[in-house]
């Protein structure tokens, strides 16, 4: 089934003060997912492009263009996703070991609850830029589903709308390397899950409604960071994960390959997007690289060696548009990878770009975005704008809004917020 026609079926310190302060309110057993939400990881189609015909401000501040600001609780590099009147995103307190989702009033940024997931068991090292909550929820209007990396194990928990766990299955036991940040993808009856790594990585498809494990598929011992995208590509559904020296395409019901090629570096971090011809991988080690796959897994039809690393690219009228992790911009022709131009942002970029209309939205690690034209003519910044001191989670843009989750340092202290910016 075709994901819009599954999705047409769906049914309609001070932060301890503001959650002790909210009052009872019964909560819907439903909502309504649309594809002008941002209901999982890279928005309603996957691929980092915003629904059309949004006017979104180009320019931002502490005190411009902020329609709210809401304190969060612990640390997280996870986006938010936003479905209905609700903003939900996943936090981890490192002092107390607790792992939780968090679900906010869409309209005003009022905390409406807070859900433990995990409690103890926190995973001992990784990167400096990793955190305990680096996974983006994913939402079907019924139950929230989140993964966490916790007790030497990663788990797919699903949550219903007040916050009530439905149910917990562990996926695989895990290695750490450097984090773990791969997002559930729901598509169909499923959630699909990945859980790459050194010693017992694992891709699997769960029933939504009860965790059971529908199919598996073990993947190469290597660590990898990607998560699984649904594409409709070469006449079909394909569920697409790169990684590990790979690009793997499976039924998405079921697992059954469709086909799997070398292609790909041993860690890749990003997820895939088509041009309807190609699906494109990219990764940073053991080197850097930008390839085109072509979608029936006949072979590689270009590879560049561009280091896109991090962040995921976007796909435009014929043109990838990427952000390389040390602050260029750059434009290439996606049926023969060339390159059109490359331009300097300035700083180092973890959060994924997202597409607006015709502009591309990039934050980097110090909270500074930038507005650039997604056009293949040349490379043309149309605004700066800081908001917070730090920024790893990709925004969420949908309804006219951006939701940007930043950290602010203030007085040796570092809380993070979530902006919601539209304009007033």
């Amino acid at each position: 089934m075709h994901r819009r026609t599954f999705l047409a079926t769906l049914p309609s310190s001070a932060l301890a003060a503001q959650l002790s302060a909210i009052e009872p309110r019964k909560e819907p057993s439903t909502i309504a997912v649309a594809a002008t939400d941002w209901p999982w990881w890279r928005g309603f189609t996957r691929d980092g492009v915003a629904a059309p015909g949004q006017n979104v401000p180009l320019e931002w501040s502490q005190d411009k263009n902020v329609l709210w600001a809401a304190p969060l609780p612990g640390r997280g590099h996870g986006s938010p996703i936003v479905v209905a009147d609700r903003v939900f995103l996943a936090t981890a307190d490192q002092e107390a070991e607790t792992q939780s989702l968090l679900c906010l009033d869409r309209k005003t940024g009022r905390h409406l609850w807070q859900a433990e997931v995990h409690k103890g068991n926190f995973a001992k090292g990784g990167n400096a830029k990793s955190s305990h909550a680096s996974s983006s929820p994913a939402c079907d209007g019924e139950r929230v589903y989140i993964n966490f990396l916790n007790g030497g194990a990663v788990h797919a928990t699903a949550l219903d709308l007040t916050g009530k766990k439905v149910w917990q299955t562990k996926v695989t036991d895990y290695v750490l390397h450097q984090g773990f940040g791969s997002s559930p993808t729901v598509f169909g009856p499923l959630l699909l899950v990945t859980a790459d790594n050194k010693e017992s990585g694992l891709l699997a498809g769960l029933e939504r409604a009860t965790g059971k494990v529908v199919w598996t598929r073990k993947r190469p011992k290597a660590p990898n960071y990607a998560s699984p995208i649904v594409v409709n590509v070469a006449g079909k559904e394909q569920l697409v994960l790169t990684g590990c020296d790979l690009v793997t395409s499976l039924d998405p019901l079921t697992g059954k390959e469709n086909w799997e090629i070398k292609g790909s570096t041993t860690e890749c971090v990003t997820s895939t997007v088509t041009d309807g011809k190609h699906v494109f991988t990219s990764g940073g080690y053991p080197r850097n690289h930008v390839a085109a796959i072509k979608a029936d897994g006949s072979g590689v039809a270009w590879e560049s060696k561009a280091r896109v690393y991090v962040p995921s690219m976007l796909f435009r009228a014929g043109h990838l548009y990427a952000v390389m992790d040390e602050g260029n911009a750059i434009c290439l022709r996606s049926d023969t990878g060339a390159e059109i131009w490359k331009g300097r942002l300035g700083g180092t970029f973890s959060a994924s770009p997202v597409m607006i209309g015709e502009h591309v939205l990039a934050v980097n690690e110090t909270g500074l975005a930038f507005v650039f034209k997604a056009a293949p003519k040349e490379f043309e910044v149309l605004a700066e704008n800081r908001l917070g001191d730090e920024a790893f989670a990709t925004p969420a843009v949908c309804g006219g809004h951006i939701f940007m989750r930043v950290a602010v340092k203030e007085k040796g202290r570092r809380e993070e917020r979530l902006y919601c910016l539209g304009t007033k």
